[in-house]
């Protein structure tokens, strides 16, 4: 139940305490928590940028429409996807599967050839909304790790995404925003929500008898 538990107390931090800094091993657990988490195809295709200089977090605030929690945070990490699918990035993500195996390069030729007629004909956009949603599976895991280490983080989707591309340059690294993730511990005194109750769907709701449908 440990799991569940470290969920049970988590919560969308509403306000830090900027002088509390989470330690760098916690952070680098959190981050590794979204390069293990699983993805379609294997792909991973995001990246998650970590911010911890004061100035670059002040700038955030206003593309968070204002949101103070991005710069009291002790760091916000910001997941970026693919902007697009390519052949190289997937050949990149295949020849390095097969040399970490010991396999010969092209061993999943006939896979990554479906990989590419899939995905090279469609829009940039529809792309870049699979890689998204991938994005989101890495992002659900590092909020999770974070709650087992009993530090705060602020779920976030409430920015402008063509700001933030602007100020870190992403479109020169074929990457575009997706989610931001503030870290850091709860300012429990002057945190509006805290001391709320936390409220679900009953599980009675939630869960659909799919034998029954």
């Amino acid at each position: 139940m440990a799991l569940l538990d470290d969920l049970q107390w988590r919560y969308a931090t509403k306000k830090y305490d900027p002088t509390k800094q989470v330690p760098k091993e916690y952070v680098d657990k959190i981050v590794e928590a979204a390069r293990l988490a699983p993805t379609s195809s294997g792909l991973q295709p995001f990246r998650v940028i970590v911010v911890t200089d004061p100035e670059l977090k002040e700038k955030l605030v206003p593309i968070a429409s204002g949101q103070r929690v991005v710069a009291d945070a002790s760091h916000v990490l910001i997941f970026a996807a693919w902007d697009r699918y390519t052949e190289e990035r997937i050949d990149d993500v295949y020849d390095r599967t097969t040399d970490e195996r010991g396999l010969p390069r092209g061993r999943f030729g006939s896979y990554t050839d479906k990989l590419k007629a899939l995905y090279l004909r469609q829009e940039a956009d529809v792309n870049f909304a699979h890689a998204a949603r991938q994005a989101y599976i890495g992002f659900g895991l590092s909020i999770a790790q974070a709650a087992e280490l009993k530090v705060d983080a602020t779920p976030m989707e409430g920015f402008s995404g063509p700001e933030l591309d602007a100020l870190l340059d992403l479109p020169s690294k074929g990457l575009r925003s997706v989610l931001m993730l503030p870290l850091g511990y709860r300012d429990a005194e002057n945190d509006w929500l805290h001391p709320m109750k936390k409220v679900r769907s009953p599980r009675e709701e939630f869960v659909l008898d799919g034998d029954r449908l």
